[in-house]
């Protein structure tokens, strides 16, 4: 008895010994330390977020939220002659700046849409390319919501009301800045200097960690020079040994030149990335309502929007393909967020509310689709969903890739009984789906029929 319970208390210190290992690992700036951190679970889990492009950008809302650098880096005609016809001669940039007012902006009502999205992360611009920011930076003097325009955090007002509704919050931050004398200083030098990074870029990410803990960074801007410039390994080491969010922050992958689809935690790899098969690498796809800007623009139409069909179907190849979806809206200057986002953001939720079962906490299935691809497949534990996105003429999916056992059950989500099923005699199983009018099925598009007992 008595060497028993030494064996057990042994194997108790040694696991504790193992877990302060894990727990109190260091890492080393440089990219193979860094990226052998483990992405922490959360990330993975969440799936679904909801993305906020909102800035001074938001004032001209015309073109994107590039339109500083359309109008005065390009001089395309389009934006010189919508400035000219528009505002009086002489107006600078720097002059929306007050225009940015947020008068409408109210974080919990924000909040509340967010949650009945089904997103589990939001993502906010602290800076975008245009420099100001959305938080009282100390290195941005009379460019901040402080200062300027809406006199007020945005950055900490909503990450309060995300916070009360247990949403994890993540800080898009752009480490350049178009037009920043400094930045323009070291690009002339060939980045062989880094006046901008020590003064502006590196000041300004360690601030809004301390400031707000973020649970994730969403890194922009890195494009134009390679991460030696931006100290992009310094700062990562930082964040995941010393910072108050060491454990359970998350970034992606765009920390400098050489690093987008290399380097970081979880991939973006690009804009609206869709791969065509499953990657070995955690990734999201970001996308946008307003398929043309991530920004609001009042020249904004209605074919320019992404239908509820077009953005679940991007959310379930995402999910499937191993991805999280992150889907982009765009407020007004004044703080409101348009009917027909708020439209799509409600079409996801109330799909999510059906079929989240397949989606949250889900994992990729042996296969991801069939080879139509408007079947594509989740799994969790010993359940597999297969998702279609259209619905049979004749009322049978044809199924190619499970393989029935004697156990197998099936079941359409949203419809309490099982569902009658068959093995094709030749490959698969038939799956005879209820015979109900288009208004009693459980969602519009995107159907879910839950297996158990297959292959």
């Amino acid at each position: 008895m008595t060497s028993r319970v030494v064996g057990l208390q042994l194997l108790l210190m040694l696991g504790s010994a193992a877990s302060a290992s894990r727990a109190h690992r260091r890492y080393t700036p440089d990219w193979p330390s860094v990226d052998a951190r483990p992405l922490p679970d959360w990330f993975d889990k969440a799936k679904f977020g909801v993305f906020v492009h909102w800035g001074v950008f938001s004032v001209p809302a015309f073109g994107s939220e590039w339109f500083w650098w359309h109008w005065q880096g390009q001089r395309a005609p389009e934006y010189v002659r919508f400035m000219s016809d528009n505002y009086p001669p002489g107006f600078s940039y720097a002059d929306f700046g007050p225009l940015f007012t947020a008068r409408f902006f109210d974080p919990e009502k924000w909040a509340d849409l967010f949650q009945a999205s089904g997103a589990k992360y939001v993502v906010l611009t602290t800076k975008h390319h245009e420099g100001f920011t959305n938080w009282p930076s100390p290195v941005s003097w009379n460019w901040n919501s402080k200062d300027v325009g809406p006199h007020r955090d945005l950055v900490g007002e909503l990450g309060t009301a995300i916070r009360k509704r247990n949403i994890r919050y993540g800080l898009y931050h752009s480490l350049f800045e178009w037009f920043h004398p400094l930045y323009l200083f070291d690009k002339k030098n060939g980045f062989k200097t880094q006046h901008f990074v020590i003064a502006k870029t590196m000041p300004e990410l360690y601030d809004l960690v301390n400031r707000y803990k973020p649970d994730l960074i969403w890194s922009d801007g890195d494009w134009e020079s390679p991460d030696t410039y931006w100290n992009s390994t310094g700062f990562l080491s930082w964040l995941y040994n010393d910072s108050p969010v060491k454990d359970e922050v998350v970034v992606n992958d765009r920390w400098g030149m050489n690093c987008t689809c290399r380097h970081g935690g979880y991939y973006n790899c690009e804009d609206k990335f869709q791969p065509s098969s499953l990657p070995d690498h955690k990734w999201e796809m970001c996308s946008t309502v307003d398929k043309r800007s991530w920004g609001y623009r009042r020249n904004m139409v209605i074919s320019d929007v992404a239908d509820e069909a077009e953005i679940i179907s991007e959310l379930v190849q995402t999910v499937s393909l191993g991805g999280n979806y992150l889907l982009n809206i765009g407020p007004t200057k004044d703080g409101l967020i348009v009917p027909i986002f708020q439209e799509r953001l409600l079409a996801v939720g109330k799909w999510l509310s059906i079929n989240g079962e397949a989606i949250y906490a889900s994992k990729p299935w042996r296969v991801q689709s069939e080879k139509n691809t408007s079947v594509w497949y989740t799994s969790k534990g010993s359940d597999v969903y297969a998702i279609f996105l259209h619905w049979p003429e004749n009322g049978v999916l044809n199924l190619k890739s499970p393989n029935t056992t004697s156990t197998a059950q099936i079941m359409m989500l949203g419809i309490q009984k099982d569902l009658k099923w068959s093995t094709n005699p030749h490959e698969g199983l038939l799956i005879y789906l209820p015979q109900l009018p288009p208004s009693a099925l459980p969602v519009e598009f995107a159907w879910t029929v839950k297996m158990t007992g297959v292959e």
